[in-house]
């Protein structure tokens, strides 16, 4: 089976993760999006997440740097998954880089009637509520991206955010 590279940047912002819901997959899910040629995994993901959200970020710090000048080291993603792929045409898997990041600047308020964007909190998440799609419908988190998501807030309290 074919396997495309493809990120997934969870956003903590005050203990809240940023989620949005995914049409093609018909569920909640942080930003991301393919690798692109010649793109390196954190390019793509500040790309996928400013594209998606217009949100700009930074991965939160790793406690696994080599803490050197040359080669420049990447931050490392807290996870890479292998899923099957929800797009169109031929099947394939996705191997998936994960990132933990947070906002370099205050967020924009969501506009009343955006029902894609929406701000997660801890409680939120480890009570597995379903969330709103503003049309009268909810839908559940996958656990996946529960599960990570509630690392990522928490990596969060760690690191002082």
């Amino acid at each position: 089976m074919d396997k495309h590279f493809t990120v997934t940047g969870f956003i903590v912002h005050e203990g809240r993760m940023l989620l949005l819901w995914h049409p093609l997959m018909q569920g909640w899910a942080p930003p991301g999006g393919h690798i692109e040629p010649n793109e390196d995994p954190l390019e793509a993901v500040l790309r996928e997440i400013r594209e998606e959200t217009g949100l700009e970020v930074c991965p939160m710090p790793s406690d696994r740097s080599l803490d050197i000048d040359y080669p420049r080291e990447l931050p490392a993603p807290v996870a890479v998954l292998l899923e099957n792929s929800f797009e169109p045409g031929a099947q394939h898997q996705h191997v998936d880089f994960i990132y933990f990041c947070t906002l370099l600047s205050q967020p924009p308020a969501l506009p009343d009637d955006e029902s894609r964007l929406t701000w997660v909190d801890e409680g939120q998440l480890r009570r597995n509520e379903p969330l709103s799609l503003g049309n009268g419908n909810s839908a559940a988190v996958p656990e996946d991206v529960r599960l990570l998501a509630l690392r990522a807030i928490a990596r969060s309290h760690e690191s002082g955010g």
